[in-house]
């Protein structure tokens, strides 16, 4: 049977690659370096192209060749030993996906550069600052808050609600899709690790199974072998089941931490802090550079460890399942699990009655009458002193033992949800006062202020409308001096120029004509008249 299980999943075919993807890989690292260097000291820094390095059009976009080793090796090599059929897609057809996404991004560049590089189209202007999500964003802020068109989902209302005026940076969105590469890689090869595992402990199920035979089950250690098969039997399927309940909740963690960061985010620029520990209210500029660089390998590295940990304890809580509910069913002994089912019950619910009589005796008895009929509690001044000692007295004894069941409580309440969020570097799991200590919560933080301080829209539009006015006033300055060098050329007086800008506004903002004094001339509504004309034409 194990030899016939060996034969289905593993395929006995040696497999001659002329073109080895690792060495060449290795290999590739040298060239690569070179041609790194070389476009390192050939970009400029101030005077950067418009064209965003077309002329180069081939400079740093050799991944083609990689793409092809990597097919070839696919194809010609497609099956492996441990997975059986088809071992080599399965682990490669991430990088074979992003490999053909870089090679179509490239092409589309070269397509859209080929033209402007060849003179067939006029250059692209130089890009603003001002992103269009940030615009949106101080727009809104300016304007008034509008009602709400409509009621929201069910999806916008409990998962999540798109927002048009935030944008996610490339580097969580890279972190995002890295992290799940890595995450789908690492449960395919921890389920091969299984595999192995599997058959190792099937040949040493063959050994036990031997022996069972050979004594005719009537040995000392019978049941004892019976008991060691059923652990593991059980701990086998148990770990299978829980692959997908543990891959499940990591991926929902990874989407998780994506609104998280919007939600942190648009509290920071509007200036609230108070979702934060006190000590992280101003991090040192030092650590927060640091941090935006150690994010992405941590934030992948946390969501591994999270995966295995919290497989592991879903493991441990399966097999404690099977061997609480499942196991004595099976065996007939429904009875006695149902009878210890009970005493438990009975004894939590008893402790459970015991804490709520306590409050509600206290409420009743030992404190004053509200101050108001419309106060919703009562305040908190004892009443009936000697009977609230006494009281405290007779439970003193059973509030010691209750106090070591609460003790247990806390010490496994606090590793179940440290082990259930471990993968989450968005959350600390450190107490009140010890949060410096989690370092993946310190390098969240520091992320999150340093793309505070570069991404705020209302300083980048602030920035922006600097570096504008800045230019408009060197273009002013540029018409001046060059009216003044021309003989015969045109002449513009300040007066005129002025008038005309002063127009110009007043057509882009209606609004203002209200806000202006009313001259002899020309009445406000005249005025408003003359700029409805101008606008229409």
């Amino acid at each position: 049977m194990f030899a016939a299980s060996m034969r289905t999943r593993q395929i006995n075919i040696t497999c001659d690659n002329p073109v080895d993807r690792e060495v060449f890989l290795h290999y590739s690292l040298i060239p690569s370096l070179c041609i790194i260097l070389v476009l390192s000291f050939l970009q400029r820094q101030e005077h950067r192209r418009q064209r965003d390095d077309t002329s180069y059009l081939l400079g740093n976009h050799f991944g083609i060749i990689v793409f092809v080793v990597t097919v070839l090796q696919v194809s010609q090599c497609p099956h492996g030993q441990f997975l059986g059929r088809f071992e080599t897609l399965i682990f490669y057809w991430p990088s074979l996906l992003c490999l053909g996404f870089l090679l179509g991004r490239f092409l589309h560049m070269f397509l859209k550069a080929l033209p402007v590089h060849l003179g067939l189209e006029p250059q692209t202007e130089e890009k603003s600052m001002l992103e269009a999500h940030q615009a949106k964003h101080v727009k809104q802020l300016l304007s008034k808050p509008r009602p709400q068109e409509g009621e929201k989902s069910w999806f916008q209302t409990r998962v999540y609600e798109w927002d048009p005026c935030f944008q996610f940076p490339s580097r969580m969105i890279g972190t995002l899709l890295l992290a799940f590469i890595c995450l789908y890689l690492f449960i395919v090869i921890e389920f091969c690790v299984f595999l192995h595992m599997r058959d190792k402990l099937d040949m040493f199920e063959d050994k036990l199974e031997s022996y069972l035979t050979h004594m005719n089950e009537t040995g000392n250690l019978t049941p004892i072998i019976l008991q060691v098969k059923e652990l593991i039997s059980v701990t086998k399927g148990v770990w299978v089941v829980t692959i997908l309940p543990a891959a499940l909740t990591c991926v929902t963690y990874l989407f998780h931490i994506l609104a998280c960061y919007r939600k942190h985010m648009k509290r920071l620029w509007a200036g609230d802090k108070h979702f934060l520990p006190q000590k992280f209210h101003s991090p040192s500029s030092a650590a927060s550079v640091v941090a935006i660089a150690r994010y992405s390998g941590w934030q992948i590295a946390y969501i591994l460890w999270g995966y295995l940990i919290i497989h592991v304890v879903q493991s441990l809580c399966g097999v404690m399942l099977m061997y609480g509910l499942v196991l004595p069913i099976i065996h007939h002994r429904g009875l006695e699990m149902l009878q210890g089912f009970g005493l438990g019950v009975l004894t939590l619910s008893i402790v459970v009655g015991l804490i709520i009589l306590q409050v509600w005796i206290a409420g009743t008895f030992f404190l004053q009458p509200k101050l108001g009929t419309a106060d919703k509690q009562k305040p908190l001044a004892l009443n009936n002193r000697r009977a609230f000692h006494n009281f405290n007295y007779f439970l003193f004894f059973y509030n010691v033992l209750l106090g070591l069941g609460a003790c247990l409580s806390r010490l496994l309440i606090s590793c179940l949800l440290g082990t259930w969020l471990i993968a989450r570097i968005d959350r600390t799991i450190m107490q009140s006062g010890y949060e410096g200590a989690d370092m993946g919560f310190s390098a969240w933080i520091g992320m999150l202020f340093v793309d505070h301080y570069h991404t705020n829209p209302v300083l980048v539009s602030f920035c922006h409308i600097l570096i504008t006015s800045h230019k408009d006033r060197k273009l002013q300055k540029t018409v001046k001096y060059w009216c003044l060098s021309q003989s015969a050329g045109p002449r513009f007086s300040a007066r005129a120029r002025t008038r005309w800008f002063l127009l110009q506004t007043l057509i882009n903002n209606p609004r203002l004509v209200m806000l202006r004094k009313s001259k002899s001339g020309h009445s406000s509504g005249e005025f408003t008249q003359i700029l409805l004309t101008c606008s229409d034409c």
